[in-house]
């Protein structure tokens, strides 16, 4: 169990000073990984490097993506940060669960931008949703002090060792590249055959292949396993 498991992945942060105080609050509990996707402001910039104070070695080695897909794509376990309830069929959790996550994998924790979250599309890349629990007329919490919330209580799971998950070690976990991998061959062979219509709800159909796909714990080989069976109905036609 490592603390080098744990990235905290900002999407679309559009404030400076947000992104130096969630820095300096990875490095208050000493986590190392912050991932940007597609920040607002210049990455790095003087602003963010003042703010995060004694924390700009995490600013120096963070990560810059243009896209969710990419940042996560050697994540296992992604868990999207709301402050509100999802209608969707995604298992929600709260941070008493975390004490049942296996922190022996790697795990992202997704905060939305400043101005409006994370959107339906955003959150079906995610594993779990997570809500901090907050005055329920008032549940807005500022980026840095939702992340701080979060690395606090982790770090104490990780001192106090989370419970054992009992899994053979023969069994490896797919890779979010390999889920990726194989969903883009499912979708490519779903476009040539027509199936994503009307057009205009394309979009949400991809939304809710990728809840279907990202929620379930697969294996390298099962995920090997229906690639196959996707190549093998495409030679069919």
């Amino acid at each position: 169990m490592s603390k080098n498991n744990i990235s905290f992945i900002l999407n679309k942060p559009q404030l400076s000073e947000n992104i130096g105080a969630c820095a300096r609050a990875i490095k208050n509990f000493d986590f190392k990984k912050l991932v940007l996707i597609n920040p607002k402001p210049i990455f790095p910039n003087d602003k963010i490097l003042a703010t995060s104070v004694g924390a700009k070695d995490i600013i120096k080695q963070s990560k810059n993506y243009e896209t969710l897909e990419k940042a996560i794509s050697k994540i296992d376990i992604v868990i999207a940060t709301s402050s509100r309830f999802r209608n969707k069929n995604i298992k929600h959790i709260n941070l008493e669960d975390l004490k049942k996550v296996n922190f022996k994998k790697k795990i992202g924790f997704l905060f939305g931008s400043e101005s409006s979250g994370l959107s339906n599309d955003e959150i079906s890349y995610a594993n779990y949703t997570l809500q901090i629990p907050t005055n329920p007329d008032f549940k807005s919490l500022n980026l840095s002090h939702s992340l701080i919330i979060i690395a606090q209580y982790v770090a104490n799971i990780i001192k106090l060792k989370s419970t054992p998950f009992k899994k053979s070690n023969k069994v490896k976990s797919a890779s979010k590249k390999e889920i990726q991998s194989m969903l883009g061959l499912c979708i490519k062979n779903l476009d040539e055959i027509n199936f994503f219509k009307p057009k205009e709800k394309r979009p949400k159909m991809l939304e809710n292949l990728r809840n279907i796909f990202y929620k379930m714990d697969l294996s390298d080989k099962e995920t090997r396993i229906l690639s196959g069976v996707f190549a093998s109905l495409a030679k069919k036609r």
